[in-house]
């Protein structure tokens, strides 16, 4: 715990040195505080975020993907395959948060909001195409809104970008579903509050 606490501080003071050496420590949480200070410092090279990307802690690469949002140097596409659900979630979300993702970032999201075995990435993944609005992305968003009960709810919200008459009527259909919140997110959107 005191080397963490060292390394948190690090990236508060601007001490790139520690968190640099921490990058390698045994601790998972060390190293994973170790990213957070060296993005927070500023310091955080491609490099080092790239190798945590593929460390052997779930911890580190969900770290990793979280930061890989604001990295759009530094792929993160296929940690959406990653064998911790938690990690593919993270991943997904930050293909979402990046401001210009490429084809093929775009075309996993796509991919993989039909066709992950854990619900919780498909859901990430339409949410994430929501976020981008990319016109590629509608018909599985489309596709995912009649998955399960959590996954529909983020895949109405995630049509909020498009329009049409698919979406029209993938939102008038969401108003009858068994789902309350799937019914709510629907009328929201349809009936917008101002």
């Amino acid at each position: 715990m005191e080397r963490r606490l060292a390394v948190i501080r690090a990236g508060f003071s601007g001490d790139h040195g520690t968190a640099v050496l921490a990058l390698g420590d045994d601790d998972e949480m060390v190293r994973v505080s170790a990213l957070r200070a060296l993005d927070r410092c500023g310091e955080l090279a491609p490099a080092a975020l790239a190798a945590a990307t593929v460390d052997s802690s779930a911890e580190v690469r969900r770290a990793a993907a979280e930061l890989c949002a604001r990295h759009r140097d530094v792929p993160v596409a296929e940690l959406v395959d990653d064998a911790d659900k938690f990690v593919a979630e993270m991943a997904a979300w930050a293909l979402g948060e990046r401001l210009s993702p490429s084809d093929d970032e775009i075309t996993v999201l796509v991919d993989r909001a039909t066709t992950h075995a854990e619900p919780i990435v498909r859901e990430a993944c339409a949410a994430a195409l929501g976020s981008i609005g990319d016109p590629r992305g509608l018909p599985a968003i489309l596709a995912a809104c009649a998955d399960k009960p959590a996954v529909r709810r983020r895949a109405i919200l995630a049509l909020a970008p498009f329009e049409g008459k698919e979406v029209e009527a993938a939102l008038r259909a969401a108003l009858e579903d068994r789902d309350w919140q799937v019914r709510q997110n629907a009328e929201d959107l349809l009936s917008p509050r101002t």
